[in-house]
């Protein structure tokens, strides 16, 4: 277990190592120093498997897949110089967060071959490819494409199922982020093709031994309720499934934020906040 109260297994996005984040890493780990923890895991994006996979803002400043492989390189030297910098200070855990598109299981066993991360936080922001996180206009389109949301919905779950089957990531990372811009998820979320899967996905992530993201980003873009829902928090509770808090920092102003908020939260729930160590559980 971690010596730690605070903690964060899903941050440190850096303008170093990320186009829409801001601040070095070491900003983000001196910020977190400061807020007073004791440890941390950083699971900065792994790079895309081809060009066509490029985030806009990548291409806008004239990324090439190798360009990201290089910077993706650079992230973890830089992490493993500021584990050692600031060891009597914080317990870096050194990931990274994947993306479910074509290839990248492939690519992040590659990844892990390479670098050796601690453990990965396993992520879904694209539904046949196509990324429906990244604005308003594009999570409609792809709505429309699959004819409403309900299918959209049911699509995400099914590939989030896929994707943990495959990887066993130690973090599920930001489970229901698939209601992002819908303001009537809480009712789709219960209604019974959509249920089912997450249920489904629940379930197999007890029978994993995996850890479910608390994820806060959403509070800190003005958001009343974080990724998790309250009624999955409760699933997740009767399942027995381990919840930690992630801040999804983007900035050093960002990391840490709301975290404090989260454990009390997890407590009045009833969760354990004997925060278990990450480890790598990908299959070879």
């Amino acid at each position: 277990m971690i010596n730690s109260e605070l903690i964060s297994f899903h941050g440190g996005h850096s303008g170093q190592f990320c186009c829409h984040a801001q601040d070095s890493l070491e900003d983000l780990i001196k910020a977190y120093i400061s807020k007073g923890f004791k440890a941390v895991g950083i699971s900065e994006h792994m790079p895309p498997p081809e060009h066509r996979l490029i985030y806009p803002d990548e291409l806008e400043q004239g990324f090439s897949v190798k360009d990201l492989g290089d910077r993706f390189s650079r992230y973890f030297f830089e992490l493993e110089r500021l584990k050692k910098k600031y060891k009597s200070d914080i317990l870096i855990f050194k990931g990274f967060e994947t993306e479910t598109v074509t290839g990248s299981p492939a690519l992040v066993r590659s990844l892990i071959r390479e670098f050796n991360p601690d453990y990965i936080v396993g992520s879904v922001h694209h539904l046949n490819d196509r990324c429906f996180d990244y604005s308003r206009q594009d999570y409609e389109a792809i709505a429309a494409d699959f004819n409403g949301l309900d299918a959209m919905y049911t699509a995400y779950f099914d590939a989030q199922y896929k994707m943990i089957l495959d990887l066993h990531p130690f973090v599920v990372g930001h489970f229901d982020i698939i209601r992002i811009y819908d303001p009537d998820f809480e009712a789709r979320l219960d209604k019974p093709e959509i249920a089912e899967r997450i249920q489904r996905n629940l379930s197999v992530i007890k029978e994993l031994g995996l850890v479910l993201d608390y994820n806060l980003r959403p509070l800190a873009k003005g958001k009343k309720m974080p990724y998790l829902t309250p009624a999955i928090l409760e699933r997740a509770k009767a399942l027995g499934i381990r919840v930690v808090p992630g801040d999804d920092a983007h900035s050093k102003e960002q990391a840490g934020m709301f975290v404090d908020r989260a454990v009390q939260s997890l407590k009045d729930m009833g969760f354990s906040t004997n925060w278990p160590r990450p480890r790598c559980m990908t299959p070879a």
